[in-house]
This record gives C-alpha cells, structure tokens and sequence, in this order.
C-alpha cells in the first residue's frame, strides 16, 4: 500500500499553493481538503519537499501526480516523487510518449485524454487543451467541494475553448510571462522572440488582462500570475498590466516566483464582498 493512503491533509477549505513558478521548474500543490495532488513537478523531489513543508504541507498527503507537458521545467522531479511516495502520474498518452525516457521509472501511469473529465479519489479534475510547442499540452479545472479553480500556464494564445472552461473559477493560476516591449527589446535571438510571442509560446501581460477582463465574475477569489519570464517581465509590471483588470470584483491578486512558494490560498464559501 502507498505509504500516502493513510494520511490526508488536514485542511478545511479547498487549497492552492504554487510551489515554483518559472523556466527553472514548475509545481503546484492543490487539495480539496480530503485529497491532494502535484500538478507538475519542475523542481528536483527534495526541492519540491523543501518547499511544501515550509508551508506546514505534508507530501506524505500526496495521492498522485499530474503532468501538463513534456518540457523539463515541468517533469524534473516527477519520477523521483512518484517512486519515493508511491504516487500514480496522471499523463496523456502523447505526453508519456515524449516524457517517459526523461522520467525514468514510475510508480504507476494513469491515462487521461484532454476533453475528458476524470477523478482521484474525491478530487473533479477536467484536463483541456492549450496551445504551446509541446506533444499534447493541458491546461486543469479542479471541483474542490463545489468550487471550481483552474490551471493555464504554458500556452500562447487564449483560445475559445480555453476561455469557456476558466469561466466560474474562484481561483485561476495564469500565466503571465512577458511584457511585449520588454520582450522586443531584450537579449533573446529573434528565433526565440517569435516563439515566445507565438501561437504556441507563452502569454504576454496584456493578454492574460485581457482574458481576465472577459471573465471576470464576482465569485473570483484570487488570481495567481504564474510562469514570469526573468528576463522579459517583473512583478511590478505584471502586476500594473493585469491587476486593474480584477478592480470591479476586488479579487486578490499574486505573483508567484521562481524563488519561493506562495502562501497557501483557502478557497472560502462566500464570495468576496
């Protein structure tokens, strides 16, 4: 038996932590309150345990680990973790693909396909697509006690289908990695500017405004900026872009960082104001 099966976090409300945000790796913690997954893990296992004990989370909770994509600063720790703990992968046939020979052996690999909707344990999890130069990349929805939240990091533009399923979310990590004119005028060759700012790149600062803009409820409880670029973006300026876009709901709004995990967001039942 898992040595996880037999402890569950002990924590009222739905939770999100971002553990690491960035190039250099990528972990998310998220709990329903009863059951606890990774999506992602970017960092090496003792960095990404490191990290969720300083904010008093257990991965000893831990019931499986979730994959978006192939890209390193996703997948770093994600074999070491599942073998360490015992904990399933969740991936997509086409991901595995590409990942396994990066991965090395895993506990147990689970398939989901993107479109459809899939549990662990008491956790509602709906994997969709986004659009960025990996095999079959996903973005999450998780219904965490009757709460919806989401993922989208990683993708290049915002398409229709990406802007229906964050619709409704208390809260949403979303990627937020570049100022366009800091992008234009930085030190990346030109290739590499065109991938970012491309269809299948990341997401500039005005464009995650945007997209806030377009869904914005009153029921939004916290916006996570995620995936900043150290070389194309700073928090000031991430912040200053997107943030007037949440005044009318008056949402909390964070940047997470490559450095240090964010607090640990509690999902409450009442909506903010």
């Amino acid at each position: 038996m898992s040595p996880n099966r037999s402890y569950r976090p002990n924590l009222c409300d739905p939770c999100v932590c971002v553990l690491a945000s960035g190039s250099k790796g990528n972990a998310i913690y998220i709990s329903n309150g009863a059951t606890a997954v990774l999506v992602d893990a970017g960092l090496s296992g003792i960095e990404i345990q490191r990290r969720m004990k300083s904010r008093k989370l257990a991965p000893e909770s831990l019931s499986a680990i979730l994959v978006s994509h192939e890209h390193a600063d996703h997948i770093h720790g994600v074999g070491v973790l599942s073998r360490r703990y015992q904990l399933p992968v969740y991936i997509n046939k086409k991901t595995r693909e590409a990942a396994e020979s990066k991965l090395g052996t895993v506990f147990d690999y689970q398939n989901f396909e993107c479109g459809c909707t899939f549990s662990i344990d008491d956790l509602t999890i709906h994997p969709f697509s986004i659009s960025h130069d990996a095999a079959d990349p996903a973005g999450f929805t998780f219904m965490q006690n009757g709460f919806k939240t989401a993922i989208a990091t990683d993708l290049g533009i915002v398409t229709a289908m990406v802007r229906e399923h964050l619709k409704g979310c208390r809260l949403l990590v979303l990627e937020a990695n570049h100022d366009s004119a800091m992008l234009l005028a930085g030190p990346y060759p030109w290739h590499l500017k065109q991938r970012i700012k491309g269809r299948t790149g990341h997401l500039s600062n005005s464009a995650s405004r945007d997209l806030l803009s377009e869904i914005l409820h009153s029921g939004l409880q916290h916006v996570i900026l995620a995936h900043l670029s150290d070389k194309n973006n700073t928090s000031a300026k991430a912040m200053d872009e997107v943030a007037p876009a949440l005044a009318a709901c008056g949402a909390e709004i964070v940047v997470a960082t490559q450095e240090t995990a964010t607090p640990v967001f509690h999902i409450k039942a009442k909506n903010p104001g």
